[in-house]
């Protein structure tokens, strides 16, 4: 048995997905609970930068929402995207002072998570994830037929 074989018979590659999606969403949500928990001060902090009130609390909302969506697995690819954007409107915002290591340090790390992000959406979440388990649950549950349409619905032109 070749490693590939061992690796997908052991479901590998959903384990790696899964650890990757609670690696790369920690972040986001620990940090959107820190602003969230410490509103008036990240307030403070925002404006000081130049960032109200409104984009502060969407930061938020994307960084708990997405954050979370990523790491559950529930719409995982469009919470990467948003993340990943995130990131590189971060870098490129806030983060251009390469004269100051730390900057620089900040840039490049939002750079990598934007690039995983990025490749998360186009790997997907994986088995290990909620939409996988409500999908089979769909799947699994017996749903009533649909109801046959009339056949003028669906029609465009008028008769001649």
């Amino acid at each position: 048995m070749t490693p590939i074989e061992l690796a997908e018979k052991l479901h590998a590659r959903d384990a790696v997905l899964l650890v990757g999606r609670l690696l790369l969403s920690l972040i986001f949500v620990h940090e959107g609970l820190e602003l969230a928990t410490h509103f008036e001060g990240a307030q403070k902090a925002m404006a000081a930068l130049g960032v109200g009130t409104p984009l502060l609390l969407a930061t938020i909302a994307l960084q708990l929402g997405a954050g979370l969506s990523v790491a559950l697995g529930i719409l995982a690819r469009l919470g990467a995207i948003g993340l990943g954007l995130f990131c590189l409107m971060t870098a490129g915002l806030f983060h251009t002072n390469f004269a100051s290591q730390n900057e620089l340090l900040h840039f490049e790390k939002d750079l990598a998570i934007a690039g995983g992000m990025f490749i998360l959406a186009l790997s997907g979440s994986g088995r290990l994830s909620v939409d996988r388990v409500l999908a089979r649950l769909a799947k699994d549950t017996k749903i009533d037929p649909p109801v046959e349409q009339h056949p003028s619905v669906g029609e465009t032109s008028l008769p001649v």
